[in-house]
């Protein structure tokens, strides 16, 4: 795994933990680069920014 990390709130990472656990991950950051690359597949093909944006707003992730 890459030296990167993320900030999550505390109830959140207990969410996470919990789920993961639940879901036979090694580990919740495992479980979370597993959400994480099945979400942004869903974008992969888009080709432009406001693409993104579209495809984001029919995923429910913008208003």
């Amino acid at each position: 795994m890459a030296g990167t990390s993320i900030k999550l709130k505390e109830e959140l990472w207990a969410k996470v933990k919990r789920v993961s656990q639940a879901g036979g991950y090694s580990s919740p950051e495992e479980f979370v680069e597993h959400v994480l690359d099945k979400e942004i597949a869903k974008l992969d093909d888009a080709q432009s920014d406001e693409e993104i944006v579209l495809k984001l707003k029919g995923l429910g992730y913008l208003d």
